[in-house]
């Protein structure tokens, strides 16, 4: 599979993003144990990718969002510089290490190793490929911080402004992803919301 050739699907994105947007922010159980998997694999993930490239945190956007630069560095510097989460941007749940991480295993796992961007498109094929490397309830954690955000923020905001964090859990099938039928249902305007959450 060509990660880089991935569209993403505009009414699956504006769903998520409602989804997300509309959700409590309120800190479930569920959603505790999920994170606190998403945050071990996290870190096991940080160590290999360590294995891999010199990991640099700055307080400067180190490629002025473009991807094709971080390859570049990552191919010929064997080096990865990784933008730190800053004082106001606090997570609900994770410490700004842990976001840090994160951002560092995303960037690699994810857009490095999928080819990608980070345009809408770019984003929703990082996560595929990214995603899979996340097993169980960690998965869904992982799929709030990328898929999640990432929909709220282009469909629901306009990629405007980013959307406020929470650690919350959307329903299963945002993670699981859809099939060629879910997608013609949404399409139809079917099923409803309440019918595919779970």
């Amino acid at each position: 599979m060509l990660y880089s050739d991935v569209r993403v699907n505009e009414t699956v994105g504006r769903e998520i993003g409602r989804l997300y947007m509309e959700a409590s922010p309120e800190l479930t159980c569920h959603a505790r144990k999920a994170y606190d998997a998403f945050i071990r694999q996290t870190t096991e993930q940080f160590a290999d990718v360590e294995r891999c490239v010199n990991v640099i945190f700055q307080d400067d956007d180190p490629y002025g969002g473009d991807a094709g630069r971080m390859f570049d560095d990552i191919r010929q510097n064997h080096t990865l510089k990784i933008y730190k989460t800053r004082e106001g941007e606090d997570h609900p749940y994770l410490t700004h290490r842990q976001n840090d991480l994160f951002r560092a295993v995303h960037d690699f796992n994810g857009h490095y190793r999928a080819g990608t961007g980070f345009d809408r498109h770019g984003e929703e094929g990082a996560w595929q490929c990214h995603s899979r490397m996340y097993s169980g309830m960690a998965r869904r954690a992982m799929t709030t911080e990328t898929r999640g955000q990432n929909s709220a923020m282009i469909w629901s905001l306009g990629a405007e402004s980013f959307p406020p964090q929470k650690a919350i859990l959307l329903p299963a099938w945002v993670s699981e992803g859809l099939t060629a039928d879910t997608e013609e249902w949404f399409a139809l305007g079917w099923p409803s919301t309440g019918e595919l959450r779970r």
